[in-house]
């Protein structure tokens, strides 16, 4: 059992094969709990499947990214299926993970790391207060984990929550992180 609210960072944390994952996609309501239940502001998350989906945005271990299409064209369609955005927002975002120089080239040609700092514009881009981020930190370097930290406390900072599952604890600038054990 565990709960979040504005503001909250939790780690879910465990050894390989614990669950993580299942857990997230569960709260996702990706898969169905074989018990229990979870709720958002209270309410059970299949009453309303529509207004609980525009209320996360979950990022997991693929990219998800179109690889054809480049760093602009990706955020374009996957955030403009859920609001619109002007180019200005998207290339600012670009900017502000690093990813400027790279705006017109295909994903295919980025590098993994590239990749997921892509993912993870597509997770601040979307908006929705409750990020839900599996293995976030994957194939960056330490300026991407410090950057992607930044990022997390400045949604945190704003009235957000995130939850994450990392195999190390998350050091997020200005937030204690609480830990939820798999194990």
């Amino acid at each position: 059992s565990m709960d979040a609210v504005a503001g909250d960072c939790v780690h879910v944390a465990g050894p390989n094969g614990s669950g993580k994952t299942t857990f997230l996609r569960v709260v996702a309501g990706l898969l169905t709990p074989e018990q229990g239940s979870v709720q958002w502001q209270g309410r059970s998350i299949t009453s309303d499947r529509d207004a609980y989906g525009a209320s996360f945005c979950y990022l997991g271990h693929s990219d998800g990214l179109k690889p054809e299409f480049t760093c602009h064209e990706n955020l374009a369609y996957d955030v403009g299926l859920r609001r619109r955005l002007d180019a200005a927002t998207i290339d600012g975002t670009l900017v502000r993970l690093g990813l400027a120089q790279a705006r017109d080239q295909p994903a295919r040609s980025l590098s993994a790391g590239q990749r997921r700092r892509l993912s993870m514009a597509r997770v601040m881009l979307a908006d929705a207060p409750l990020w839900i981020l599996d293995e976030p930190f994957t194939n960056l370097d330490v300026g991407g984990v410090n950057l992607l930290s930044e990022v997390i406390a400045l949604h945190l900072d704003a009235g957000g929550a995130a939850l994450l599952a990392t195999h190390q604890p998350p050091a997020i600038p200005r937030h204690a992180v609480r830990r939820l054990d798999l194990a």
